[in-house]
């Protein structure tokens, strides 16, 4: 009788590794430009991530408060640097993979919208265009169009008063130095296409962990 021919164990596909971008001086100045615009910037005080719509703060950075706050004439759930909505903080957590509401995690949701919406090549020129406030206009309501306005009608910041921030951000970053976070988020791996138990496992979704470097939360 044939020995038995041994059998692959098909397994569920792992859930996907979290991707996480690189912070440059580039990146970094456009993060505080946007939290200089939607009124979180506190002089670069880490308090900024806990304000919520109306100048009110979360007392915890656990997770998105998914609370609605009032003004005179506006409401809104809007939490954090960059004031996440709840419905696109969730969608940052389905596709990163981030457990929390922490700085560094913000900052990693606020560079997953930019690259949403096709700014992160021009961030990465290290200048604050026209072209690229527009293109984040849809996301947070204080970056101006290219006609001057608001996406949503709301109150905006004028573009020669964000590049001036920017421009003078970007210099004293460059300057200070900022802190580099591996960038998984564009790493390309190349696909096998032979017959070796590897590439099997990766055609059902075997996927390595990765992880942010263990300093990273000491924010």
């Amino acid at each position: 009788m044939p020995p038995p021919v041994p059998q692959l164990a098909v397994l569920p596909p792992l859930p996907e590794a979290p991707r996480f971008f690189a912070i440059t001086p580039e990146r970094k100045a456009l993060l505080n430009t946007i939290r200089y615009a939607e009124g979180t910037w506190k002089q670069g005080h880490p308090v900024g991530y806990r304000v919520m719509f109306g100048g009110s703060y979360m007392p915890s950075l656990d997770r998105h408060p998914n609370r609605v706050n009032y003004t005179s004439g506006y409401a809104s759930a809007a939490a954090g640097a960059y004031q996440f909505m709840p419905f696109t903080w969730n969608l940052v957590v389905q596709k990163l993979g981030l457990s929390d509401f922490q700085p560094p995690s913000q900052d990693q949701g606020a560079l997953f919208l930019i690259q949403r919406r096709g700014g992160l090549p021009l961030a990465d020129r290290g200048e604050l265009s026209p072209e690229l406030a527009a293109k984040l206009a849809p996301e947070w309501a204080s970056f101006p169009t290219l006609a001057g306005n608001s996406y949503y009608g709301q109150p905006v910041r004028r573009y020669d008063e964000l590049r001036r921030f920017y421009e003078d951000n970007l210099a004293q970053l460059r300057q200070n130095g900022v802190e580099q976070w591996e960038n998984v988020a564009i790493r390309q791996v190349p696909r096998c296409n032979d017959n070796s138990l590897s590439c099997r496992l990766d055609s059902i979704g075997y996927r390595g962990q990765s992880r942010l470097p263990s300093d990273v939360q000491s924010y």
